[in-house]
């Protein structure tokens, strides 16, 4: 998944990019508003974590204008105030969830994990189709029965796909979903993944079909 995290205090931030990191996400970093923004307006994220009190205004503010434009990425606001209205007031304004600073780590994943789930539609976290079995808060991955190890931007590849068997995505999409800004790629390092995890799909009725000049479409051969 692919996570923006607006957040001033660098030492928290440095702490969150490394646990999501860790995780394997792929996550942008911004410590203002206005870099937010333009993080928005260029690139497609999975869930943002937001902090409310930023140096350029409120993340609240963010929030109810970006809601206005129709973003519906998933929002978890991080927040130092514990006042019940505060809270109410970001939910109110869009927020899908939020956490209290000082916060555990662990949670803040679990509360991300919960929300993906929502947003997808998924009542579990396995997802299963054409002989593949994927666990992707695990990183669990069996495909025709037989347990697979791979490295985490395929398996990021590999859950971009099953999310949506059928969708074209092109090569810059790819790109986008699975490096962050700062990251330096070229086609020809997602045309190796593309071949990395055809290999690992063999086994399974799931194909990865090449479309010239468009992109990648994951295929279930029925």
């Amino acid at each position: 998944m692919k996570f923006l995290l607006v957040e001033d205090n660098q030492d928290l931030a440095n702490a969150i990019l490394s646990r999501m990191t860790m995780a394997g996400h792929v996550i942008d970093h911004a410590a203002n508003l206005g870099d937010a923004s333009a993080f928005v307006a260029t690139g497609q994220y999975d869930l943002i974590l937001l902090d409310i009190m930023l140096p350029d205004g409120d993340g609240r503010t963010f929030l109810k204008q970006h809601r206005a434009s129709d973003l519906d990425t998933p929002v978890i606001v991080l927040t130092a105030r514990s006042q019940v209205s505060d809270r109410i007031g970001s939910l109110d304004m869009g927020a899908d969830d939020y956490v209290t600073k000082p916060f555990d780590h662990a949670e803040l994943e679990a509360r991300s994990r919960a929300v993906l789930r929502r947003k997808s539609g998924y009542a579990k976290t396995t997802i299963e189709i054409g002989g593949v079995v994927f666990d992707p808060v695990a990183g669990h991955l069996t495909v025709g029965g037989e347990e697979v190890q791979m490295r985490n931007r395929e398996l990021r590849l590999l859950e971009l796909f099953l999310n949506a068997p059928g969708q074209i995505f092109s090569k810059n999409k790819l790109a986008d979903r699975l490096f962050s800004y700062d990251d330096d790629v070229s086609e020809n390092a997602i045309e190796v993944y593309v071949g990395r995890l055809r290999r690992h799909l063999k086994p399974s009725d799931l194909s990865i079909t090449t479309l010239r000049g468009l992109g990648y479409r994951l295929d279930h051969d029925e």
